[in-house]
């Protein structure tokens, strides 16, 4: 049987998608299940080798991690590397694709070439694991590219993935980033997301009950967690950061296989007590166990 899929989306870039990721591949490996992270398509310069021929990116790799797992070319099955001047290295399936500007990228490639190698890469993962852990990509509220955006509601669409929709308290307007990224999406991606997460709080949950019981209401999500600020050491995932030695560096060679586990399962059970596990494992993935 294929596995099942679940996506998680955030209202923003840093919205705590990844680091959720990481999380829940942890716990959900630990429960007994064979998982597998994903991320169509990311954009980062943050680099892993495997085995000298293959790169993906550096967070999908600590996510495989996570998953006790060695890394493989199909969890980022397409890898933007930016170059400045509007322009990317593309990586597909591992390998290195060509330069190209956002425009070709979108006008020629994303749709016609890449989303049939996204699926077939998901396909593949999910023929030999129970749950595929799917990573969005920034805001699936972007309308001025959601036609092209194959590594958010598109890919959920097209796997009939059920969504989580992440948002970090910190930086400030949550609830409005909440309420406005569903109403921005088409009603049929609305029915697809599930949930949201609300990362990075610190202070009395309480006075988020006002708030969370309004955005249920208008958007019919529950809220599936209150993630505290966690004080966690792992290489960020930043697309902006200027290309050096250390960012090609692998993972293993920046933490030691002790020092990745140590940070995996201070983040996973930081988290899993304050997500409703068991709403996402029956009513949101339909797992009996």
């Amino acid at each position: 049987m294929d596995a099942k899929v679940l996506m998680v989306q955030g209202t923003s870039s840093g919205a705590g998608k990844s680091t959720i990721v990481i999380a829940l591949c942890r716990i959900l490996t630990n429960l007994g299940y064979n998982v597998s992270p994903f991320k169509a398509q990311n954009m980062s310069t943050k680099i892993h080798s495997i085995s000298s021929t293959y790169k993906i990116s550096q967070i999908q790799a600590i996510q495989s991690f996570a998953a006790r797992k060695e890394p493989e070319w199909q969890i980022n099955p397409i890898l933007l590397v930016p170059i400045g001047n509007d322009k990317s290295r593309i990586f597909v399936e591992g390998k290195f694709y060509q330069e190209m500007s956002a425009i070709k990228y979108y006008s020629e490639f994303v749709l016609a070439k890449g989303f049939p190698i996204v699926l077939n890469a998901l396909n593949n993962l999910r023929k030999k694991n129970d749950i595929i852990l799917i990573e969005g990509a920034g805001s699936p509220a972007e309308i001025n590219i959601a036609k092209y955006d194959i590594a958010n509601m598109l890919l959920a669409e097209k796997v009939n993935s059920p969504v989580l929709l992440v948002s970090d308290i910190e930086r400030g307007g949550c609830f409005a980033s909440i309420y406005g990224t569903i109403k921005l999406l088409k009603i049929k991606h609305q029915r697809l997301t599930k949930g949201f997460i609300i990362n990075k709080f610190r202070g009395d949950e309480n006075i988020l009950e006002d708030a969370i019981r309004f955005i249920e209401r208008s958007t019919n999500m529950i809220n599936l967690g209150i993630i505290p600020k966690i004080e966690f050491f792992l290489p960020p995932e930043d697309s902006l950061d200027v290309i050096n030695n250390d960012n090609l560096k692998n993972i293993e060679k920046l933490y030691s296989t002790r020092q990745l586990n140590e940070q995996i399962d201070l983040l996973a059970s930081s988290i899993e007590n304050r997500l409703n596990l068991e709403f996402i494992l029956k009513q949101v993935l339909k797992i009996e166990k």
